[in-house]
């Protein structure tokens, strides 16, 4: 859904609550006093992204005083907006409280956002709670899913004793478009949190993927091999690189950092397989935990050497999701105690969907379709006919 959508929900919204204040206003047969009664003429409302045509919604009163209605969101005479954050939704989601709402739109539309009562940001909220229903439980076998990214962010919300957490998963398809696949709560190091959030999503048509990417301290790696212990596995080498680190002195992090740094931009298997053993070699004596902690899931690291070199930049990291969590973190942090488990889930499938509608194709999106129908490739290239009889 575009931020135009958005818009149009929030002044629906408006209007739905002004209906419910005069909802004890009725006609001497019982109907509707105060009801809809089609749309103002249309304006142009000049945007970051142009001008944009606004329709906005009339009533009109049978009985009793006539009654008068703006929209604080779009109040008469206003013919352009500062920035996408006018709109309410995007305000609400980048951390302005249901209280603040009037206060923050007075730059964008003037004093006439004195009359907007949380009672619309409430009515927004059942609307983006309709909305992640029908999300999670879209079908997902229309489309051919090549890789997923999976991952847990952690609110700043608690339930009882625990940390409240959202388990995400985002897929690229055939056509190099990525998307959100799950937005569930859990536990991220549980095994069956994260069995029962892939079970969902097989249920939901999700073919075997061909790889799936991740940090390796989660109970997801577990539960994969479970429901598709087809998939290859490659951990993060971001989360990689930071958790090796840590187990090294600061003087020594600079160097140690170079050094994995050659791994994972290795061009082959043999040259990451070297960089690798040097690592080791160089570390090991003093430092063992560093060295085990790489060791450990060797194979897991350069699964990537087997897929296109075009890909080779988004499948070695999580970062599809880690760049949407600073959003994330950002709302729930600011909203902490004030969000409940489900409110948490829904806030953050909005965000997603916000982050969503930027992301690009994959890079090299024309070789999915190899991945898929299980042609090899060897250190990033596509092994033909003549490489497997002199293999």
């Amino acid at each position: 859904m575009g931020w135009l959508d958005a818009y149009y929900q929030a002044v629906e919204a408006e209007w739905q609550e002004l209906l419910a204040e005069h909802a004890e206003r009725r006609t001497q047969d019982g109907k509707a006093g105060v009801v809809r009664n089609g749309h103002l003429p249309p304006r142009k409302l000049q945007t970051g992204l142009g001008p944009v045509t606004v329709e906005i919604p009339k009533v009109r009163a049978k009985t009793g005083a006539p009654v008068t209605c703006r929209s604080a969101l779009v109040p008469p005479y206003v013919r352009k907006t500062k920035s996408l954050e006018a709109a309410l939704p995007w305000l609400y989601l980048k951390g302005i409280s249901s209280g603040e709402m009037g206060e923050a739109l007075k730059v964008p539309v003037g004093p006439d956002a004195d009359g907007l009562s949380a009672g619309t940001v409430s009515r927004l909220k059942q609307v983006w709670a309709q909305e992640y229903q029908v999300r999670r439980e879209e079908r997902l076998d229309k489309d051919r899913w090549v890789y997923v990214w999976a991952d847990g962010v952690h609110s700043g919300l608690r339930a009882e004793h625990t940390k409240l957490c959202a388990l995400v998963v985002i897929g690229v398809n055939e056509r190099g478009q990525k998307r959100f696949l799950a937005i569930e709560d859990g536990m991220r190091e549980s095994t069956q949190s994260w069995r029962e959030v892939l079970l969902k999503l097989k249920a939901r048509g999700m073919n075997v993927p061909g790889l799936a990417i991740g940090d390796g301290a989660m109970g997801f790696w577990a539960a994969l091999e479970e429901v598709y212990p087809e998939t290859r596995q490659q951990r993060c080498r971001m989360h990689k690189s930071m958790n090796v680190l840590n187990g090294l002195p600061k003087s020594v992090q600079p160097k140690a950092k170079q050094a994995l740094h050659a791994i994972w931009q290795a061009q082959t298997w043999a040259e990451a397989e070297k960089a690798f053993d040097l690592f080791i070699k160089t570390y090991e004596p003093k430092y063992p935990k560093a060295a085990l902690c790489l060791h450990k899931d060797r194979e897991e690291l350069l699964a990537f050497c087997d897929f296109p070199a075009r890909h080779w930049q988004s499948i070695r990291t999580s970062n599809p999701i880690e760049s949407t969590f600073g959003t994330i973190r950002h709302r729930t942090k600011r909203s902490k105690g004030c969000l409940t488990r489900d409110g948490m889930l829904h806030m953050m499938f909005k965000l997603g969907l916000c982050a969503e509608q930027k992301w690009r194709r994959l890079r090299g999106c024309d070789y999915l379709a190899k991945v898929i129908t299980g042609i090899q490739f060897k250190d990033g290239v596509e092994v033909t006919a003549v490489d497997q009889v002199a293999a």
